[in-house]
């Protein structure tokens, strides 16, 4: 600290000696104010809170050694120089600094000493101010680090969090994706079956008279179509199946399958909707939402066994501004399906999507029906996530992207197919009762056919027939359908071609053929020939 800035009080009831003291510091630069007593010193001390007292030990009201511990105790930030011309022994600077004086020195004092001792002090003073201020600076900058550090803590959590929820969807993804490649493979072949039991029994209801026969072949029919519902979940949830999506308003969609519902649920279930007004059209399914919600509400009603209890349906525009698990950012309709029921323990809920997994007694459920959601909703570029409380009930958020496009009415219906002629049809499927199925079938509603097990042989007929239509397998040995497609088309361009498959590979299909007509087997023979009927007419005009 310059001298001129800094004040000094020089205390001591001899005048001469008082005197020389405070003219020496007033030399040397320093602003001096004094005092005679110990009173007026410690008055004056209190007023102007000086940095340095010099103050001489006898004084006439109180010593100056009283007086230092006073300072010390009211003002510790001020220092003291304690001054005797009596008091000069070893023992005596010592009961002065005791008393809490920084510096002792003995009168007479040489100006050059007073002065060294002054500035020392000054030095311990400037010193100790500027680590007082380092500690407050350093505390308010522990605080505002602190503060960056909670926040930096709280980001590095929060990214944690959704890459922990990252990492637990890929790992959903990849077991679903493998567990699909193993379930498509058996709902194709499962399919081939059904086709050609479908189609058989179809025949037999259509031309038996008795009607114990009829009952008969209705109760088989029936059965099958049972295992017809159970490939199609197996599909959905394998991702290979295409999906017709639109956009679909969802709202309506549940206001159609009110009654539905109702009905599956029972009277112990209380069903509630709560339907935003402001939800856009969803790109989705149609039947496969549908299907999705019933299975969704029916699971509800068996977690809240007999007792039952509330449903609540609701729907909601949402938009993300940042990547949630599979979906990135952007604008979502969730439809949420929530119940009272017993909820999932986290064991339980780390297994819901996995195909055959259940809780239910045997006989009781398949372990698809949530599996089913889950690939219904990812297959349309949307996600399904779990809210349980063991105790307390589980919501099931589904969300599915927005449509650009406006809705379609829900109850939509297809143009009627006109009557078949005598147009030629190709057939290539390597499942012999399929392909004797479709053969037989169309041949008696009037089309010529020409039925084959490959494509090769497909291939090498072009020379003698000219097909109006090809009906052609998509999974196949050897070349598969859009391999076939492909090299019939290089040689007749216009011809139309309808797949027909169990098992589609969606992203083969349009690398071939673009968005190619597909019938999804099982199909009834009726389905086959309207099918075809609706080809050759599009092709026609």
């Amino acid at each position: 600290m310059h001298p001129t800035e800094t004040l000094i009080l020089s205390v001591d009831d001899d005048e001469a000696q008082l005197y020389t003291k405070t003219r020496i510091l007033r030399h040397l630069g320093f602003k001096v104010v004094e005092a005679s007593t110990g009173r007026d010193a410690l008055a004056k001390t209190e007023e102007l809170k000086p940095a340095l007292v010099v103050l001489d030990i006898k004084l006439p009201d109180m010593t100056g050694i009283e007086v230092c511990r006073v300072i010390k105790m009211r003002w510790p930030q001020v220092f003291v120089l304690q001054t005797s011309a009596t008091y000069t022994s070893g023992a005596d600077r010592i009961a002065g600094l005791e008393g809490g004086a920084d510096a002792y020195l003995t009168q007479p004092i040489e100006p050059d000493e007073l002065l060294a001792t002054v500035r020392a002090l000054m030095r311990v003073r400037d010193a100790e101010g500027r680590l007082r201020r380092l500690n407050e600076t350093l505390e308010q900058r522990v605080e505002e680090r602190t503060r960056e550090l909670a926040i930096t803590n709280a980001k590095l959590k929060e990214e944690i969090d959704q890459r922990q929820k990252a990492e637990a969807a890929l790992v959903q993804a990849q077991k679903m994706e493998a567990i699909g490649h193993l379930t498509g493979g058996m709902a194709h072949d499962f399919n081939n079956l059904l086709t050609a039991v479908l189609g058989n029994i179809d025949r037999i209801r259509a031309r038996a008279n008795d009607p114990k026969i009829m009952r008969m072949a209705e109760n088989a029919y029936m059965a099958a179509e049972r295992g017809s519902r159970l490939t199609s979940q197996l599909l959905a949830f394998s991702r290979t199946q295409q999906v017709n999506t639109e956009a679909v308003d969802v709202n309506v969609l549940l206001l159609r399958i009110k009654d539905l519902l109702n009905q599956s649920l029972g009277p112990t279930v209380q069903l509630q909707m709560n339907l935003a007004a402001d939800v856009p059209p969803a790109l989705a399914d149609i039947n496969q939402l549908e299907l999705a919600i019933l299975n969704l509400a029916i699971n509800s009603r068996d977690a809240m066994g007999e007792r039952g209890g509330q449903i609540t349906i609701s729907t909601a525009a949402l938009v993300l501004d940042h990547a949630d698990g599979h979906l990135q950012p952007g604008s979502y309709v969730e439809v949420c399906v929530a119940d009272n029921g017993c909820g999932m323990s986290p064991e339980v809920l780390a297994h819901a999507f996995d195909p055959f997994f259940t809780t239910k007694p045997p006989g009781k459920g398949t372990g698809l029906g949530l599996s089913q959601v889950y690939g219904i909703a990812r297959q349309a570029g949307g996600s399904v996530h779990i809210d349980t409380t063991v105790g307390k009930g589980t919501v099931v958020h589904v969300r599915l992207r927005c449509s650009n496009q406006p809705s379609m009415p829900v109850n939509a219906s297809k143009p009627e197919a006109s009557e078949p002629s005598s147009e030629t049809v190709l057939i290539i499927d390597d499942d012999a009762d399929v392909r004797a199925l479709m053969n037989d079938f169309l041949t008696e509603v009037g089309y010529r056919t020409h039925a084959v097990d490959s494509g090769e042989v497909a291939l090498r007929m072009l020379d003698e027939i000219k097909p109006d239509v090809l009906v052609a397998d998509f999974a196949m040995p050897g070349r598969n359908g859009a391999e076939v497609a492909r090299a019939i088309r290089a040689r007749l361009p216009r011809l139309p071609i309808l797949f027909v498959s169990g098992y589609a590979d969606t992203v083969a299909l349009e690398s071939a053929v673009g968005k190619a007509p597909l019938l999804r087997k099982p199909f009834r023979p009726s389905e086959l020939a309207a099918a075809i009927r609706s080809l050759l007419d599009r092709g026609a005009r």
